[in-house]
Protein backbone atom coordinates (compact mmCIF):
# COMPACT_ATOMS: atom_id res chain seq x y z
CA UNK A 1 0.00 0.00 0.00
CA UNK A 2 1.04 3.24 -0.78
CA UNK A 3 1.51 4.22 3.33
CA UNK A 4 3.94 0.85 3.69
CA UNK A 5 5.97 2.61 0.41
CA UNK A 6 6.35 5.90 2.11
CA UNK A 7 8.15 3.89 5.18
CA UNK A 8 10.60 2.48 3.01
CA UNK A 9 11.31 6.36 1.32
CA UNK A 10 15.21 7.07 1.33
CA UNK A 11 16.00 10.25 0.16
CA UNK A 12 19.22 9.30 -0.78
CA UNK A 13 17.47 7.14 -3.31
CA UNK A 14 15.81 10.43 -4.72
CA UNK A 15 19.11 11.61 -5.19
CA UNK A 16 20.72 9.07 -6.40
CA UNK A 17 17.63 8.03 -8.64
CA UNK A 18 18.14 11.61 -10.26
CA UNK A 19 21.45 11.07 -10.85
CA UNK A 20 20.98 7.44 -12.67
CA UNK A 21 18.02 9.02 -14.92
CA UNK A 22 20.93 11.86 -15.99
CA UNK A 23 23.07 8.64 -16.81
CA UNK A 24 20.11 7.31 -18.86
CA UNK A 25 19.41 10.02 -20.99
CA UNK A 26 23.03 10.80 -21.20
CA UNK A 27 23.29 7.15 -22.92
CA UNK A 28 20.12 7.12 -24.64
CA UNK A 29 21.62 10.55 -26.69
CA UNK A 30 24.26 8.41 -27.85
CA UNK A 31 22.85 5.39 -28.45
CA UNK A 32 23.99 2.96 -31.38
CA UNK A 33 20.91 1.54 -33.48
CA UNK A 34 22.42 0.14 -36.47
CA UNK A 35 25.58 -0.89 -37.68
CA UNK A 36 27.27 2.47 -37.90
CA UNK A 37 24.41 4.74 -37.22
CA UNK A 38 23.99 6.51 -33.56
CA UNK A 39 20.19 7.88 -32.61
CA UNK A 40 19.55 10.64 -29.91
CA UNK A 41 16.88 8.90 -27.84
CA UNK A 42 14.82 11.35 -26.30
CA UNK A 43 12.31 10.36 -23.65
CA UNK A 44 9.37 12.20 -22.89
CA UNK A 45 8.85 14.20 -19.33
CA UNK A 46 5.83 11.36 -19.09
CA UNK A 47 8.14 8.31 -19.61
CA UNK A 48 11.06 9.68 -17.14
CA UNK A 49 8.83 10.44 -14.21
CA UNK A 50 7.26 7.10 -15.16
CA UNK A 51 10.96 5.17 -15.23
CA UNK A 52 11.87 6.84 -12.17
CA UNK A 53 9.10 5.90 -9.97
CA UNK A 54 9.13 2.59 -11.26
CA UNK A 55 12.90 2.39 -10.26
CA UNK A 56 12.87 3.67 -6.85
CA UNK A 57 9.69 0.65 -6.29
CA UNK A 58 11.78 -2.01 -7.53
CA UNK A 59 14.49 -1.23 -5.56
CA UNK A 60 12.88 -0.29 -2.13
CA UNK A 61 12.79 -3.79 -1.15
CA UNK A 62 16.70 -4.18 -1.89
CA UNK A 63 19.46 -4.73 0.83
CA UNK A 64 21.49 -1.93 -0.66
CA UNK A 65 18.02 0.18 -2.05
CA UNK A 66 19.10 1.53 -5.26
CA UNK A 67 22.98 1.88 -4.98
CA UNK A 68 22.82 -2.13 -5.71
CA UNK A 69 21.20 -1.65 -8.64
CA UNK A 70 23.02 -2.76 -12.70
CA UNK A 71 21.03 -1.14 -15.20
CA UNK A 72 20.88 -2.33 -18.73
CA UNK A 73 19.03 -0.43 -21.27
CA UNK A 74 17.32 -1.92 -24.33
CA UNK A 75 15.75 -0.06 -27.19
CA UNK A 76 12.72 -2.38 -29.01
CA UNK A 77 11.41 -1.68 -32.33
CA UNK A 78 9.54 -4.52 -33.73
CA UNK A 79 10.62 -8.05 -32.64
CA UNK A 80 14.07 -6.37 -32.45
CA UNK A 81 15.85 -5.50 -29.09
CA UNK A 82 18.86 -3.12 -29.50
CA UNK A 83 21.35 -3.18 -26.51
CA UNK A 84 22.15 0.61 -25.99
CA UNK A 85 23.80 0.66 -22.46
CA UNK A 86 25.06 -0.88 -19.47
CA UNK A 87 24.67 1.66 -15.70
CA UNK A 88 25.85 0.32 -12.48
CA UNK A 89 24.29 2.48 -10.05
CA UNK A 90 27.21 2.75 -7.69
CA UNK A 91 30.22 0.96 -8.86
CA UNK A 92 31.29 0.36 -5.78
CA UNK A 93 28.65 -1.30 -3.99
CA UNK A 94 28.63 -5.10 -4.92
CA UNK A 95 25.19 -5.23 -7.08
CA UNK A 96 22.07 -7.44 -5.21
CA UNK A 97 19.64 -6.52 -8.26
CA UNK A 98 19.93 -6.13 -11.88
CA UNK A 99 17.14 -4.25 -13.82
CA UNK A 100 16.89 -4.35 -18.10
CA UNK A 101 14.68 -1.17 -18.74
CA UNK A 102 12.91 -1.77 -22.47
CA UNK A 103 12.06 0.97 -23.77
CA UNK A 104 10.16 1.27 -26.90
CA UNK A 105 10.29 3.63 -29.85
CA UNK A 106 7.41 5.84 -30.62
CA UNK A 107 6.06 3.39 -33.17
CA UNK A 108 4.50 6.59 -35.41
CA UNK A 109 7.63 7.41 -36.28
CA UNK A 110 8.41 3.34 -37.94
CA UNK A 111 7.88 4.96 -41.30
CA UNK A 112 10.35 7.61 -41.16
CA UNK A 113 13.36 5.85 -39.51
CA UNK A 114 13.39 2.60 -41.49
CA UNK A 115 16.22 3.61 -43.11
CA UNK A 116 18.30 4.45 -40.15
CA UNK A 117 18.84 0.69 -40.05
CA UNK A 118 21.02 0.17 -43.10
CA UNK A 119 24.98 1.07 -43.11
CA UNK A 120 26.38 4.93 -42.82
CA UNK A 121 26.24 7.45 -40.36
CA UNK A 122 23.98 9.67 -39.35
CA UNK A 123 23.02 10.98 -35.59
CA UNK A 124 19.37 11.60 -35.88
CA UNK A 125 16.97 12.93 -32.63
CA UNK A 126 14.03 10.03 -31.83
CA UNK A 127 11.50 10.02 -29.34
CA UNK A 128 10.38 7.25 -27.71
CA UNK A 129 7.27 6.22 -26.60
CA UNK A 130 5.77 6.24 -23.43
CA UNK A 131 5.25 2.28 -22.68
CA UNK A 132 8.52 0.55 -21.32
CA UNK A 133 8.95 -2.56 -19.56
CA UNK A 134 11.09 -3.28 -16.39
CA UNK A 135 12.78 -6.87 -15.71
CA UNK A 136 14.17 -7.11 -12.20
CA UNK A 137 16.41 -10.21 -11.21
CA UNK A 138 17.81 -10.29 -7.82
CA UNK A 139 21.53 -11.79 -8.22
CA UNK A 140 21.28 -12.87 -4.55
CA UNK A 141 18.66 -15.03 -5.01
CA UNK A 142 17.38 -18.27 -6.78
CA UNK A 143 13.92 -16.46 -7.16
CA UNK A 144 12.14 -16.01 -10.24
CA UNK A 145 12.64 -13.04 -12.94
CA UNK A 146 9.82 -9.87 -12.24
CA UNK A 147 8.55 -8.28 -15.56
CA UNK A 148 6.76 -5.15 -14.85
CA UNK A 149 5.08 -3.67 -17.80
CA UNK A 150 4.05 0.29 -18.02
Amino acid sequence: SLPDLDLLHDPEDELLCANLMDLVQATLGRAPLGAKRCSRLLMPAQLLAQVRTELLRLACSEPCGLRGALLDLCVEHGKVCHDVGHIAVDPTVVPTFQLTLVLRLDSRLWPKIQGLFTSGPAFTPLKLSTGFRVIKKKLYSSEQLLIEEC
